[in-house]
């Protein structure tokens, strides 16, 4: 249901948020998150066009977050990369139907608005803070182990 670039985006950012407020370079993410770097810097560029990341080049600089992982959603992330795709229209173009969805799109926009909703309701702190014995990102990071 999800792309790659979806999965590799959260991934940075759960990574940036664990490591708040620390930059991190492409490199470092890369190796914490399992995602191949020329991949992940097109993931951070997209981010960072959205607003959810910020690039500081230099020594001490890298990726960081602009906004505190507590206002950071999910669903913020997701549309950065790739918004959902609701389905506010018959996607076959039928003029029969135009926005009146037929059942089988109006389910699946259902299960689309749910996500939605989902994502919405999630930041990535809570994400950090929830207990568990598989923190995101397993042992790539210590410090998500740590950071409740």
């Amino acid at each position: 249901m999800f792309s790659q670039t979806v999965e590799y985006a959260l991934r940075a950012v759960v990574h940036l948020a664990a490591e708040a407020p620390s930059p991190r370079t492409t490199h470092q993410i890369a190796v914490a998150t399992r995602v191949p770097k020329a991949y992940l810097s097109k993931v951070l560029q997209g981010l960072s066009r959205a607003g959810v990341v910020h690039s500081q080049r230099g020594i001490g600089g890298g990726m960081t977050l602009t906004k505190d992982p507590a206002n950071l959603t999910i669903l913020e992330v997701v549309n950065a990369v790739e918004p959902l795709g609701r389905i506010r229209e018959c996607p076959l173009g039928l003029a029969a139907h135009g926005v009146r969805l037929c059942p089988l799109h109006r389910r699946m926009d259902n299960a689309l608005a749910t996500v939605e909703a989902a994502f919405a309701q999630t930041t990535l702190a809570e994400i950090l803070a929830e207990p568990t014995d598989s923190p995101p990102l397993c042992e790539a990071s210590s410090k998500l182990k740590v950071r409740r």
